[in-house]
């Protein structure tokens, strides 16, 4: 039997829309109506009887009550107690029209930026906000003792793996990033115990990071997976998983909000690695430096 994988996902009541944000794809279709009602304006959901709320979302109490076991409530008295608490404590954009997070047909430019900048600073502080420090302490401990340690990634998320396996290289870890699934199916078939397979999908349904990590995970590699869906697919075959909390909107799927989200949880990760070995991380930096030094406009006349 598959064991249950670590999640970082905190379920305090400060992340309770984010949560529910997180399992919105793995709820049925009815029960996904009730959550997006609740997630975009969880005030007035609050406010509902469980009867209004369930015509709102065209479909019956007994299916709000599934709902709210499903996002782990014992039951709508508990889910409203929670979403006054969370309407309380959330932040709105200074700017009126930036409100809901998407961008309408005819919007000017300088709503386009307020919107672009409110949804990306919203998806990192959430997303920090939601992190489990003691799973994030696991994995950090993990790379920072791993022989080999690959990142895997497609797409975006492609971007983000590279960036990763880059920041690692550079203080001194055999880390390797392969953008083609044939190349990164052979190195998950070379890796074993005391290795890490990293594995980054924003949706969690990439069915080459799933492959890949399957194929570390088979090997003995401890496999973590990056992604904003805590009951995706790519979870099943991890050992560790790490969540984002990034919303995407018009022209803009799993493109930019979700990356920098996963790039906040990318630098955590290189940052608590590197401060494990303080010594060696800097002897490190200061040997990449040099080694690029001369390639830099200007260098020359400084050391002159």
């Amino acid at each position: 039997m598959a064991k249950s994988p670590k999640i970082s996902a905190s379920h305090e009541p400060g992340g309770l829309i984010v949560h529910i944000s997180g399992l919105l794809p793995s709820l049925s279709p009815a029960e996904q109506r009730v959550a997006r009602l609740v997630v975009a304006n969880p005030a007035d959901a609050a406010r509902r009887t469980i009867t209004d709320l369930a015509t709102a979302a065209e479909t019956s109490e007994a299916t709000v009550i599934r709902f709210c076991r499903s996002v782990g409530m014992d039951g709508y008295p508990q889910l409203r107690i929670r979403l006054a608490a969370e309407a309380a404590r959330r932040v709105e954009p200074p700017d009126a029209r930036v409100v809901g997070g998407d961008i309408p047909p005819g919007a000017d430019l300088a709503q386009i930026i307020a919107t672009i900048a409110f949804n990306d600073a919203r998806a990192v502080e959430e997303t920090a906000e939601q992190l489990d420090p003691a799973v994030c302490e696991q994995v950090v401990e993990a790379i920072g003792a791993a022989g080999r340690i690959d990142v895997y990634g497609a797409g975006a998320s492609g971007f983000v793996a590279s960036d990763f396996q880059q920041k690692l290289h550079r203080i001194g870890r055999t880390a390797f990033y392969f953008p083609d699934v044939h190349t990164a199916l052979t190195s998950a078939a070379l890796l074993g115990r005391g290795d890490v397979a990293v594995g980054i999908s924003h949706t969690g349904t990439t069915s080459d990071v799933i492959e890949v990590l399957e194929q570390a995970r088979q090997r003995g590699a401890t496999t973590v997976a990056l992604t904003n869906f805590p009951r995706s697919p790519v979870t099943e075959v991890a050992d560790f998983v790490l969540t984002t909390a990034a919303r995407e909107t018009t022209y803009r799927s799993g493109a930019t909000a979700s990356r920098l989200a996963q790039l906040t949880v990318v630098d955590c990760l290189f940052v608590g690695v590197a401060a494990r070995s303080r010594a060696r991380t800097r002897k490190a930096l200061e040997a990449t430096a040099e080694a690029v030094r001369s390639h830099r406009v200007g260098a020359g006349r400084r050391r002159a």
